[in-house]
């Protein structure tokens, strides 16, 4: 454990970690159960199409979440796009800027402009601000959930009906948890998961949409397999998204373990939290303990007023030490191309304040309850001595960049 500034490996000593701690490092469940159903597909030679698995994984999906159609796909961003296509979007659809790109790009890569809104105080896209975004061109709202916390889900949904528009949730952080006692899952016109390497239910890669909607379900389907209905006959518009049976049985596996991960996360959870609680400057994105939560996340807002050092700097300490936390969802979607010609500075002042702020730190199955307070006690000696550490972090770059 760090206790002065000279252990620090930013200012030339040892990391605290041998090797690299990641924000979102893969969780496996059972090894054994993974292999075996993996042997069985190469028994079985059935590879991808619709096999026995990825049947398997859609209905349990299904069955957990309480909807009545899940259809599985090769990945979330895929997904958003069959999802989009088959509820007719075009033209522009209003999103948070505070999200992951995909959000954005899997919108335009399909030529509908993404019209970023801006947050409230959970992280989400604030309903307030939508309707002053929405013209005769809009089609549509993707209200995205972050964290595994969700955003106003009824308060977008009543604009949607007012205004006569598609409502889709990107519900990537999501899986597992609860809005008003109803899983995610059941809402919007559909909601799209995401089952990539990093997210605590993994399928390797992949995805889900759900509705409750039977003929959005049946079009989903045919756009998600080049639009066949039968071995020769194209009905519709489609490309393919399909999931292959090696990450069903990932996902399937996953799935076994589904609250062993969820237990382990909000333990990870509450440790951070008893262990940050009386750092001034340092909040960590709290729940409200009404709702089911996966606890995915350890998302940290730095203010730099208080701290006396910014996000940013902490970031490159942790770094240095081989905590490698990340500053989701840094500069905002808006910032980033192919967006950056629009001005959206004005609009969304919360973003810009949240994307300045927030630190994400490892969490999950490969953390220790030690690698956290390792972490916290590293955080708690760069904030106790926050101007000492700025001084000596900007004398190095003075001297980094003399000798260059």
């Amino acid at each position: 454990m760090k206790t002065d500034l000279e252990q620090l490996a930013v200012f030339g000593s040892v990391p605290t970690f041998a090797e690299k701690l990641y924000v979102g490092r893969p969780n496996i469940g059972s090894k054994e159960r993974l292999l075996k159903r993996i042997n069985s597909i190469l028994d079985t030679r059935w590879l991808s199409n619709n096999g026995p698995l990825v049947q398997e994984f859609e209905q349990r999906i299904a069955d957990f979440l309480g909807v009545k159609h899940c259809v599985t796909v090769c990945n979330a961003t895929i997904g958003l796009q069959i999802a989009a296509k088959a509820c007719g979007l075009s033209g522009e659809v209003i999103i948070p800027s505070f999200t992951f790109i995909a959000t954005a790009h899997a919108l335009q890569w399909i030529n509908i402009t993404p019209i970023f809104c801006d947050i409230n105080f959970n992280h989400t896209i604030d309903p307030e601000r939508i309707e002053q975004l929405i013209t005769s061109r809009t089609t549509g709202i993707i209200g995205v959930h972050l964290w595994g916390h969700t955003c106003e889900v009824q308060a977008l949904s009543e604009i949607a009906v007012r205004h006569h528009l598609k409502l889709l949730f990107d519900a990537a952080h999501a899986f597992g948890c609860s809005y008003q006692g109803q899983m995610i899952g059941n809402f919007g016109d559909a909601e799209v998961f995401s089952f990539h390497a990093t997210k605590f239910c993994n399928s390797f890669e992949g995805g889900a949409i759900t509705t409750n909607c039977d003929r959005l379900a049946a079009k989903l389907r045919l756009m998600n397999n080049f639009g066949f209905a039968g071995y020769d006959r194209v009905v519709e518009l489609g490309i393919n998204g399909k999931m292959s049976e090696v990450s069903a049985a990932m996902g399937l596996t996953s799935l076994e373990s589904l609250e062993e991960f969820i237990t382990i996360n909000q333990e990870n959870y509450q440790q951070y939290q008893q262990e940050l609680a009386d750092i001034s400057g340092i909040k960590l994105f709290s729940y409200d303990g009404r709702q089911k939560y996966n606890y995915q996340y350890i998302v940290l807002e730095i203010d730099k007023d208080i701290t006396k050092i910014s996000r940013d700097e902490l970031q490159e300490i942790l770094w240095a030490e081989n905590i490698i936390a990340r500053r989701y969802f840094y500069p905002g979607c808006h910032q980033m191309e192919p967006y950056r010609q629009v001005n959206y500075v004005d609009l969304i002042p919360n973003t810009k304040r949240l994307t300045s702020r927030v630190l994400v730190l490892p969490t999950g199955t490969s953390v220790s309850s030690q690698d956290i307070t390792n972490i916290c006690q590293i955080i708690r000696l760069v904030i106790s001595q926050a101007s000492e550490i700025q001084k000596r972090l900007h004398y190095q770059k003075v001297r980094q960049n003399y000798a260059s």
